[in-house]
This record gives structure tokens, sequence and C-alpha cells, in this order.
């Protein structure tokens, strides 16, 4: 449980504080008042952590993850997969099954967890992910997820991503990197909304 809490604490610190001046206002996405039970339902259920407005008043729907610095060399986002020795059979299918968030925010903080949350001021690195164009691209196959054994994604054929399954130590779950560059080489900005860091 005291993970649990850290982890909050260390996530919703960066969310009001470093987020939203530094992603979500720039863009003109304004977060938009929801009622908490709602909002946990939808975090639950649909993998929605917020609900932002853009300035025409469109309803953006996000997920959010941020990690700290020591992450800073990776140039992927990871999407939660499978917890396939979960008791609860409900359970076993993750974050990439119930996932109804348009839009996925990822950030990689200044910091360190364990340090003072004061220090969490800015990001090495984020992007706004438009979640809708991958599943799109996965759907269709130019994403591919494949339990490979591999530890990174790989452009494949010049005209598609392979993105390996990967297993967290403690076998609790698995999840699967996706490159961001990788998805600009190949098509271009129309998949990242905003980002800092990740393409050079």
């Amino acid at each position: 449980m005291a993970n649990y809490i850290s982890d909050r604490a260390f996530t919703n610190y960066i969310h009001t504080n470093v987020a939203i001046p530094m992603i979500y206002n720039p863009i003109n996405w304004a977060e938009h008042d929801i009622d908490p039970d709602e909002l946990e339902r939808l975090d639950i259920n649909e993998g929605i952590d917020y609900v932002f407005k853009d300035s025409d008043g469109n309803i953006k729907t996000i997920q959010e993850r941020f990690r700290e610095s020591k992450y800073q060399n990776y140039n992927d986002f990871t999407i939660r997969y499978r917890r396939d020795n979960n008791t609860h059979a409900a359970r076993v299918e993750s974050e990439y099954y119930k996932m109804n968030a348009k839009f996925f925010t990822y950030g990689i903080t200044n910091c360190l967890k364990t340090g003072d949350l004061g220090s969490c001021t800015d990001f090495l690195k984020y992007a706004i992910i438009d979640l809708e164009k991958v599943y799109a691209k996965i759907d269709e196959g130019s994403i591919v997820i494949k339990d490979n054994g591999r530890n990174f994604c790989r452009i494949i054929e010049d005209t598609k991503i392979e993105c390996p399954v990967k297993y967290n130590s403690d076998g609790s779950s698995s999840f699967f990197p996706i490159d961001i560059a990788q998805l600009v080489q190949l098509w271009g900005t129309e998949m990242v909304i905003a980002q800092k860091g990740f393409l050079y």
C-alpha cells in the first residue's frame, strides 16, 4: 500500500503542478470538472484519468503516466497489457483492452519519486499521443504487438512497427512499448499532438 500511496502522490503532484502549466496550458486544454465518483468510474472501467476541453470546447479524454528522471534514456511510451497470473478473471486483461481514453500523456520528469516533490519542476520529455490513431494502426496490422523476446520496437518491412511484449520482473503483469520516434518516422506527426525531447 505504501508504494501505491507514494506513486499516487507523485502522479497527482506532477499532474497539478507540472503537467497543467507545462503541457496543457500551452495548447489551451483546460481540465473539465467532473464528479469525483464519475471520474473514478471512468478510471476503473475505461482507463480515463482526466477529461479536458480544448479552446473550441471539444472533449479530450486522457490517460496519464509520469515517470522518474532515471527513465530519460527511453524513447517510448508503454501500455499495460495483461495480468495473466491474476486470480480474478476480469482483471487479466489490462489497460490495453479497456482503455477508451482518446489521448495518452506520457512524461518523464526532472526528479525522482524518492526525493522532494518540490524538486519536480519540469519534464525532460513528454508527449501527447492520439490513441485512436495508434489503435487504428494496431487494428490494421501496421503496429504489431508480438511476444518475440526483444527489448525494443523495430521497424519491419519499412512500413510497420513491431512492438515486443515485456514482462515485469515480479511476474505480475506485462506491457508493450511503442517508440515515439518510429511513429513519426513512418507516419509523420499525425499521432503526436505535442512533445518535448522525444524527437531529434
